[in-house]
């Protein structure tokens, strides 16, 4: 089933640790904004890995960096519609840790424009490990999308 602008099929070839292909059809199911800052996140989390071994200062780093900071951005944003742990009205703690991506995301780019390149780097590696592999690692546990999506039931 083909929905909006995302056409990656439903069933991957790619395989959780189990035996069943990886499918991702509970993030099409999830609604467009869920679909959206998961795919947001997960090619934020590849282009972070890949920014970790490139070369630094250099156009490529900036170019990717630029790609990276808005993706991280689209998950943040996009978190605050969504409302799956409601702990505060219809938001939960990890609406602060939006918050924070937001704020360090933006000190992080000025870092570097400043030319505060150990700011910059601390800043970038810390919303990578917190933002992204921290708060990722959440969306693993039972009942959430995510782990529907990479262990199914």
């Amino acid at each position: 089933m083909h929905h909006g602008v995302l056409s990656i099929p439903h069933h991957c070839s790619l395989r959780n640790p189990g035996t069943r292909p990886i499918s991702f059809a509970p993030l099409y199911q999830s609604g467009i904004i869920v679909t959206a800052h998961a795919f947001a996140a997960l090619t934020a989390l590849l282009l972070g890995a890949t920014q970790l071994l490139l070369a630094k200062g250099t156009r490529r780093h900036r170019v990717i960096g630029y790609i990276w900071a808005s993706l991280l951005g689209l998950v943040a944003l996009s978190s605050f519609w969504i409302h799956d742990l409601r702990q505060i009205g219809p938001f939960s703690l990890i609406h602060l840790l939006s918050v924070y991506t937001l704020y360090n995301l933006v000190g992080g780019i000025r870092a570097a424009q400043r030319g505060k390149i150990d700011e910059h780097r601390s800043t970038m590696r810390q919303l990578f490990y917190v933002a992204l592999i921290g708060a990722g690692a959440f969306t693993l546990l039972p009942g959430r999308d995510m782990h529907l999506v990479v262990f199914g039931q």
